[in-house]
């Protein structure tokens, strides 16, 4: 049975991942390594159909492909021509402010806001709906991952 423990350490474990593909591009590491396995190891492209909506995608608004999601994170395979790289922005911390769950033994859902923190110390809130199933290895892996910025008033 999948728990709100499983859920928040895979929540952790993208965050960090944000966090490390952004500390490798600012110190001239291989950054679209790092966010090739962050890719490969927590959405499952190769195993499902996977629907990724982008919080700052407007052109090609949704991610069916792992080529794609890669073009989001990092922009280096000029998969989509409006990408400048989301994960390559500076974030130094990543933290998930969850509004509930939804879980059952294969799969789960969560939504709320996550906040990605700048060099600046500024933070951004985004919301946020991530879709989890298990892989063969009973790990969580992502199918479902919307974002959006708030409504402005």
């Amino acid at each position: 049975m999948i728990t709100v423990a499983d859920v928040e350490d895979a929540q952790r474990k993208w965050g960090d991942g944000i966090v490390r593909i952004a500390a490798a591009h600012r110190t001239g590491g291989n950054y679209t390594e790092i966010a090739t396995e962050h890719v490969e190891h927590l959405y499952a492209y190769n195993q499902s159909e996977v629907l990724f909506k982008p919080t700052m995608a407007s052109v090609d608004q949704f991610r069916p492909t792992f080529e794609s999601a890669l073009s989001y994170f990092v922009a280096a395979n000029g998969v989509c021509q409006e990408d400048t790289g989301f994960a390559i922005k500076g974030w130094t911390s990543v933290r998930f402010e969850n509004s509930g769950f939804i879980i059952n033994e294969t799969n789960a859902l969560a939504m709320g806001n996550y906040f990605f923190t700048g060099e600046d110390g500024n933070e951004t809130k985004v919301e946020y709906t991530f879709g989890y199933i298990l892989d063969e290895a009973s790990d969580l892996r992502i199918v479902l991952h919307h974002s959006s910025l708030p409504a402005s008033s």
